[in-house]
């Protein structure tokens, strides 16, 4: 698909320059032809010689939550989508959401709804996002329905940041561990050993190990990073597969520590969100529940998502499949079979996200207290080890010459 720049006026002559993006210029004559306007030019816009730096913008939730919200205010304040797309394409400060607002722009002005052109661009725009906007747009309250999207990723940028924050303090623990190990194996262990060959004699078994994990990495320190970044790569590769995933996923459920908890709430509180977030706006059901399966992040979730699927399907409701579901409480399916009783679904799965997110909150601060001790332990164990392991022949000496 290429960018072609247009020359039009319409009936009372009044110019109208612009660009679009189409297959051929003949799909752009119909376009313009098809909104009244009279062609006057059509030209090939040639790319650009600039560098792409796109790789070094990264877009976050919170950008686009932003813009989410300024968008809809503009839009219920009575501004043209067209007009407020052109004040978000000036304002907006990160460049690869900037870029994508230009190509919405674009598609807009060329006779494009707005979802359509979202969806367009579905690194940026998931389903939910373009499927909450088409909803808002056919009921004629694309200003509510942008609100509620602006809110649902505020709220899950929220549950990121809450549960990254707790894991900040032991990821930074074990990096400060291993750094230590390394620089006592590597730099402390190589003194001790030159001292233990004048000394002679059969080392302690702890000592051997020590002096063995020393010339392994100071001898094979090559070996060691290809294996660390062949695992870490192939581990990546796993996980993404078709078949490691759901591996992975199940694992996740099954952590100890109160870990796979907290990935349960994590996961319930994400599901009810969204079916909240796109029930409340009109999203159809058989399609909110394909979104929303396709959008939760964990492939048990997914997977009684299609269940679910089918089972409307065939006239059945959304609670009873959940019930068969080992990934949902007992209290999630009856509070969604009450809501789908009384015909309020979206406000009992409002509900069920504020629980399960408030759970979590709760989980990750128990966790971080019970983590704090345990990292402190870890790390005095690393380096008493090593202390102790490389004093033990010196005891030894000593008690020999006494």
């Amino acid at each position: 698909m290429a960018t072609y720049v247009f020359k039009a006026m319409d009936l009372t002559g009044a110019k109208a320059t612009g660009e679009v993006e189409a297959d051929s210029k003949q799909v752009v004559s119909d376009q313009l032809k098809s909104r009244g306007l009279i062609v006057l030019d059509i030209s090939s816009k040639h790319s650009s010689r600039e560098i792409n730096i796109e790789l070094f913008s990264k877009l976050t939730a919170t950008d686009l939550a932003i813009m989410t919200r300024q968008l809809a205010t503009m839009v219920q304040s009575g501004m043209t989508i067209l007009r407020a797309l052109y004040v978000l394409e000036a304002q907006t400060e990160n460049k690869k959401l900037g870029e994508a607002i230009v190509a919405v722009r674009k598609d807009v002005e060329a006779g494009l709804p707005l979802s359509d052109a979202l969806e367009r661009h579905p690194k940026i725009f998931d389903p939910l996002f373009v499927s909450m906007t088409r909803a808002g747009e056919t009921g004629g309250m694309l200003d509510e329905s942008l609100i509620r999207v602006a809110d649902q990723l505020e709220k899950a940028d929220s549950l990121r940041r809450q549960v990254k924050s707790a894991m900040t303090y032991p990821a930074v623990v074990l990096t400060f561990a291993s750094a230590v190990l390394l620089g006592l194996v590597a730099f402390l262990v190589p003194v001790f050993i030159g001292v233990f060959k004048q000394f002679g004699g059969d080392l302690p078994t702890i000592t051997k190990l020590t002096v063995s994990m020393s010339k392994a990495l100071t001898g094979y320190w090559y070996l060691m990073i290809l294996g660390t970044v062949g695992t870490v790569y192939s581990f990546r590769k796993w996980r993404k597969s078709d078949w490691g995933r759901p591996q992975w996923d199940r694992f996740r459920l099954r952590i100890p520590m109160k870990i796979g908890d907290i990935v349960q709430k994590v996961a319930l509180a994400r599901w009810s969100r969204t079916l909240s977030a796109l029930v409340s706006a009109g999203v159809p059901l058989l399609q909110a529940l394909d979104i929303t399966g396709k959008t939760a992040g964990n492939h048990v979730v997914e997977q009684a998502m299609a269940n679910v699927i089918e089972n409307v399907k065939n006239g059945g409701t959304i609670a009873e499949p959940l019930k068969e579901s080992p990934v949902f409480p007992t209290m999630v399916s009856h509070m969604v079979s009450v809501g789908e009783e009384t015909g309020s679904l979206d406000t009992m799965l409002s509900k069920i996200a504020d629980f399960y997110e408030d759970q979590v909150d709760a989980a990750v601060k128990a966790l971080t207290s019970i983590l704090e001790p345990v990292m402190i332990v870890f790390v005095g164990g690393i380096v008493g080890f090593i202390v102790i392991s490389m004093y033990l022949p010196l005891f030894k000496v000593y008690d020999a010459i006494k």
